[in-house]
């Protein structure tokens, strides 16, 4: 019986390490205390979040009139954020469960920190319609339960779907992360010698005993949630496009809607996952983990997604100079040619023209390249948001309500601070849990299943 050679190097990650100094290194920004950068960087996210917070104060105490909101703009920042932080999600249930399907060895470096974006970012997103209904402390009677008024919900309402879209999406993903994370968790229960911290990964590691039964059980159960969550990352943004396509509204309604927003949705998770495991690579020196190869391919279905989002722009020129509305043709043409072209060309330049650079190579493999790109499409998906609900809007049926809308400040701050929100919960992320999976890793790396000659 031959010996399994745990130092061969590794198909997947680069260089040679064994199994054991993976768990090391993985382990070690939970096992050392925090250094001064990761509070100054923790400091700057809570005050960013603190921007947040005095921005709802205000709109809590002297109403949503401190928005720019107007008639016709009825939704403006609020809803584009939320569609926003929605799209930012998809990326890590796309990374986790659709490509764990097709057995992407590949998304195992990177899986882990995805799948946790995705429940940072849907808590950001959720907080928006909350805020938008203007009473949010009566957001009790958006779930249809019995109550005392017998009030039921409007189930036509597109306010109601996305309710039940994504507390379905949150719940899943919520679930699909922990499943993900219990092998770890026994990991680092045996690891630490902190009596607290034993306690808290025993109780949450269910009495995981790297058992050939529990792999068995775990395996099982992480294929079907997979499969469950896949439809999720098709569905959740197809509800959220129904918000606009179910609408008379020119520019709104429109069949290209649900598969173009998910498109946009992948393409803008993406980045932003892109943008964060750059930084976290580089300050936890993963970087024979997570590896060029695994950013390359990232940035293919950047482009990949890019070029459909291009393509939708162009059929939607197209669709309404064919259909032969008027008004149809007048909303497109006022999004290039009208008072918001300046927002429509930033959301072109960024969203179709800066990922066609990932065609050359040495651009996909350039990390400081590629990062800009990235950060490029974040800003041209919130452009492309704030163009379909702004523009949309702001020239309706009758030429006597137009308006020009203009965000405040409360608006700029209640933006600033999402951020400030979602980054909180990614640093203490990297501070709480493995950014990174150790059994996934562990599991593709050479050697780790044994082979026989012969075969």
């Amino acid at each position: 019986m031959s010996t399994i050679d745990y130092t061969r190097e590794l198909s997947v990650l680069e260089g040679k390490h064994a199994l054991r100094e993976l768990d090391d290194l993985i382990a070690k920004p939970l096992e050392t205390k925090p250094d001064k950068k990761f509070y100054i960087a923790l400091s700057i996210t809570l005050s960013m979040t603190g921007l947040f917070v005095l921005g709802l104060a205000l709109t809590f105490y002297y109403g949503i009139g401190m928005w720019g909101n107007n008639i016709p703009v009825a939704w403006a920042f609020d809803i584009v954020n939320f569609v926003f932080w929605i799209g930012i999600g998809h990326a890590g249930t796309l990374i986790s469960a659709i490509l764990f399907l097709f057995r992407q060895k590949w998304r195992t470096g990177i899986s882990r920190f995805a799948e946790g974006m995705t429940i940072f970012a849907v808590m950001t997103a959720g907080l928006f319609p909350l805020i938008h209904l203007g009473r949010p402390w009566l957001s009790g009677y958006l779930f249809p339960y019995p109550n005392q008024h017998s009030v039921w919900v409007n189930f036509t309402s597109p306010l109601l779907w996305d309710v039940f879209a994504v507390s379905t999406y949150l719940i899943v993903s919520l679930i699909f992360w922990y499943v993900g994370l219990i092998p770890d968790l026994a990991s680092l229960r045996e690891r630490t010698e902190h009596k607290i911290k034993k306690v808290i990964y025993s109780v949450f590691s269910l009495g995981w005993r790297f058992s050939n039964r529990h792999w068995h059980h775990y395996e099982m159960v992480y294929l079907i949630l997979a499969g469950f969550a896949t439809p999720l990352v098709l569905s959740v943004h197809t509800i959220v496009s129904f918000d606009f396509a179910v609408s008379v509204i020119p520019g709104w309604h429109t069949t290209i809607f649900p598969p173009y927003f998910v498109a946009g949705a992948v393409f803008s998770g993406f980045a932003m996952v892109q943008n964060v495991l750059i930084i976290v690579r580089k300050i936890f020196n993963y970087e024979h983990i997570i590896t060029v190869d695994t950013l390359e391919k990232m940035n293919k279905i950047m482009l990949l997604t890019g070029s459909m989002i291009g393509y939708a722009y162009a059929m939607e020129f197209f669709i309404a100079w064919y259909s032969g509305v008027e008004a149809e043709r007048f909303a497109f043409l006022n999004r290039a040619m009208g008072p918001y072209a300046w927002a429509y060309w930033i959301m072109v330049t960024c969203n179709v023209v800066s990922p066609q650079l990932f065609w050359f190579k040495k651009i996909r493999r350039t990390i400081p390249v590629m990062f800009v790109i990235a950060i490029f499409v974040n800003i041209g998906m919130w452009f492309e948001r704030f163009v379909i609900i702004v523009t949309s809007l702001s020239r309706d049926f009758l030429p006597s309500s137009w308006a020009y809308y203009k965000p405040t400040l409360v608006d700029g701050m209640i933006l600033i601070g999402s951020f400030g929100f979602f980054f909180t919960w990614i640093l203490l992320f990297t501070k709480a849990l493995p950014v990174i999976s150790m059994a996934e890793v562990k599991a593709v790396v050479d050697g780790a299943q044994p082979s026989h000659k012969d075969h």
